[in-house]
């Protein structure tokens, strides 16, 4: 159950920060579920990561998709050769995820350094 929540919770919190903060802060948004959240580290990093990258793959999805993939197809050509925009949209995802479950993990290691 707090695996859902974890994930469910980071994807809202991505979505409200990123309406007032920089993309940076997803990292806030993992320290503070990593903290707040009582989990084994690796759970922690997975739901976070699994949270984030859903909403940001689903995000660029969604925001490409309303103009053709046009400029993704541009840019994907450029980064990695070949005009896919999903092969874009899957790094953003996991740029995204990794930043915010590498700031899980740090929550919770602070939550288990406090603890004791």
């Amino acid at each position: 159950m707090k695996f859902l929540a974890s994930i469910i919770l980071s994807a809202l919190l991505s979505y409200a920060t990123g309406l007032f903060l920089p993309w940076w802060s997803i990292m806030i948004v993992g320290l503070i579920i990593g903290y707040s959240i009582p989990q084994k580290r690796i759970l922690s990093f997975v739901s976070v990561f699994i949270g984030v990258a859903l909403f940001w793959g689903l995000f660029a999805y969604f925001i490409s998709n309303a103009n053709d993939h046009i400029l993704a197809k541009r840019v994907a050509v450029f980064i990695v050769k070949k005009e896919d925009p999903i092969i874009l949209m899957l790094i953003t995802a996991v740029v995204g995820g990794l930043s915010a479950g590498i700031s899980a993990v740090t929550g919770r290691s602070f939550a288990l350094l406090l603890k004791k």
